[in-house]
């Protein structure tokens, strides 16, 4: 009898990797740059890197976060469903990952809130 396993990817989470960007419709937002606030669940395989322990054969969370953080300072979006967009193509398309969730938030958007955010969540195709 064969043993069949579940292969499970492992997950490294960034959570609260504050920047600011110019993110909103109105034309005061096009002009300043505000506080948003990232968190990312992404999902791997890192087997090598648990055999080696060398970060050549691991996630370099990192890098994958300077490479989020210069997106975004390159990227006029105005809606945050835009800006989380492509954050998950970038990750996607640049590291070897299976999936990432995005959750990308703005504080003080909304009166009466502490912070307004959406979440997406995207798999290698």
């Amino acid at each position: 009898m064969e043993l069949v396993r579940n292969i499970v990817m492992d997950l490294i989470r960034i959570e609260n990797l504050k920047t600011e960007a110019i993110i909103g419709i109105f034309s005061w937002e096009r002009e300043v740059r505000q506080l948003i606030s990232i968190d990312l669940e992404i999902r791997f395989d890192s087997k090598a890197a648990r055999k080696s322990d060398k970060i050549k054969d691991a996630l370099d969370y990192k890098e994958v976060s300077k490479r989020i953080l210069l997106l975004i300072k390159e990227t006029k979006s105005k809606l945050i469903e835009h800006l989380a967009e492509k954050i998950a193509s970038l990750v996607l398309t640049e590291f070897p990952v299976e999936s990432i969730k995005v959750y990308v938030k703005k504080p003080g958007a909304l009166r009466g809130s502490s912070v307004v955010g959406i979440e997406i969540e995207r798999t290698r195709s």
